[in-house]
């Protein structure tokens, strides 16, 4: 029984499994912000070209 205690307090004391799950949380979240972002930024360009085709057909 003892070894079964010391193994179940090392596996609670290890904290590298939490560590590698706080990092692709983290990673995630990163990837997130730039979809979003790129998402953005995309729609934003499409307008401005959009409005600059717009005013090259009109003055021609």
């Amino acid at each position: 029984m003892n070894h079964v205690m010391r193994v179940f307090k090392n596996f609670t004391l290890d904290e590298g499994g939490a560590t590698a799950i706080e990092y692709g949380l983290l990673a995630a979240l990163v990837a997130l912000g730039i979809a979003v972002g790129a998402s953005a930024l995309g729609a934003e360009l499409g307008l401005f070209f959009g409005r600059i085709a717009t005013r090259l057909s009109t003055a021609a």
